[in-house]
């Protein structure tokens, strides 16, 4: 099986570059990577301390990341950290600015047994990170080979995952792993069917994440201003499927600000659900802060995690296609949050932890989106999804604290 993954890669990577020839973003891919080990050289040699490298598949695992990374730094200042990422809209969105406590951000080069060679041999790392999943063969098995500490966290696995229907040459990666700190019991049993030991239940890092957002959110003076005493409902990564559900709402509903974040910031959208709507709406970019509009559209990044601390409900797009985005984001700030009939439902835990906790509502039409908009119209339900969304996130917070408190343990043993 080892010879058919090889061989599996060396054509991936000849797919790729005929690939790139045609398709934009196989292009970026691939391009992207072209001056990896030079900047990886460069790095390494003008610091040279102790590294902590974290690999992330994409944006949502380095958020995961990120409240791991911040406790790692305050126990251990001195040690450089250094973040991987597999795709490059995670890489293209983190590296437009400087990350807190991060000291380098690189793409993980295809996972060939000699790319894997130089990659972890010029990072020269200390201690490992996996996140969540994407895990690489050869980039781990050389850590281990080389008795680099090596964790995963924030596991999340599934029952129908090529690691627990056979044993094997996918089985074994999990096995290279000193330590797993699971999501959630359904991956800690998944581990133990497969006779794998040395794991526990910690959480989902995101809620330390939000927890943080939400204790120290981005400042919008003229949205506080525009929102005043208004009930208002945020509208995150939403999609054509979710406005189909939400325009009906939001003209019934004229005494709610409404703040409409699309996943997709290409204005045509935009436009069209604005002459859908019988509220008057404007994207945020051409707003005049003096006019006050029932809707806006916010079309650039990087407000959506702090948008959440106006509204009364949210509503989190990307069920009905790719994927649920992050609930937890408003969960940070107590607010109940409303979201699409899963497709994936073993893909995304938390959508059905938040209902049974009552702070989160899964609606699949226009009819049940208004009846769940309606009990949250009714104060005493209202309040009580509020106290179970700041009762949810008190249970799990502390994860990032509970990984490196373990880490620093196993790594004493030693």
């Amino acid at each position: 099986m080892k010879w058919i993954y090889r061989i599996g890669i060396f054509f991936a990577r000849i797919l790729l570059l005929l690939a790139g020839l045609f398709i934009p973003k196989i292009r970026h891919f691939s391009s992207s990577r072209k001056n990896l080990f030079q900047r990886l050289i460069a790095f390494r040699s003008k610091n040279k301390g102790p590294l902590a490298w974290f690999h992330v598949a994409s944006l949502g695992e380095y958020e995961q990341a990120r409240p791991v990374i911040a406790e790692l730094k305050r126990v251990q200042p001195a040690q450089l950290i250094a973040v991987s990422f597999f795709s490059p809209s995670g890489f293209d969105h983190v590296i437009k600015k400087p990350q807190p406590n991060v000291d380098f951000i690189t793409y993980l080069p295809l996972d060939s047994k000699t790319q894997a060679d130089g990659f972890v041999n010029t990072l020269r790392p200390a201690l490992v990170f996996f996140v969540k999943y994407d895990l690489w063969y050869h980039h781990i098995m050389l850590v281990k080979a080389k008795g680099i500490p090596l964790f995963l966290f924030s596991a999340s696995f599934r029952s129908d995952q090529i690691y627990f229907k056979r044993d094997g040459f996918f089985r074994s990666i999990l096995f290279q792993f000193d330590y797993i700190f699971t999501q959630n019991y359904r991956t800690y049993d998944l581990l133990k069917s497969i006779n794998y030991q040395k794991t526990s239940v910690t959480g989902d890092t995101r809620f330390d994440r939000v927890a943080e957002t939400a204790k120290n959110p981005k400042d919008f003076p003229e949205l506080a201003r525009w929102v005043s005493d208004k009930p208002t409902l945020v509208a995150g990564s939403v999609w054509q499927e979710d406005m189909d559900l939400l325009i009906p709402l939001m003209n019934a509903n004229p005494k709610y600000k409404w703040i409409v974040a699309p996943h997709d910031l290409n204005p045509e959208p935009m436009n069209r659900w604005a002459d859908q709507l019988t509220l008057s709406a404007v994207r945020y970019s051409l707003w005049d802060s003096d006019l006050s509009p029932d809707v806006l559209f916010i079309d650039n990044i990087g407000m959506l995690s702090s948008l959440y601390q106006f509204a009364r409900v949210a509503y989190v797009g990307g069920a009905f296609g790719k994927g649920l985005h992050n609930i937890l984001e408003p969960i940070g700030f107590g607010v109940p949050v409303i979201f699409g009939k899963l497709v994936k439902t073993d893909k995304f835990p938390e959508a059905a932890e938040s209902q049974a906790n009552g702070c989160g509502f899964e609606v699949n039409d226009a009819e049940s989106l208004n009846s769940v908009f309606e009990n949250l119209e009714q104060p005493g339900f209202y309040q009580q999804s509020v106290k179970s969304a700041q009762k949810w996130l008190e249970m799990n917070k502390g994860a990032a604290a509970k990984i490196i408190n373990k880490v620093e343990k196993l790594i004493s043993e030693v």
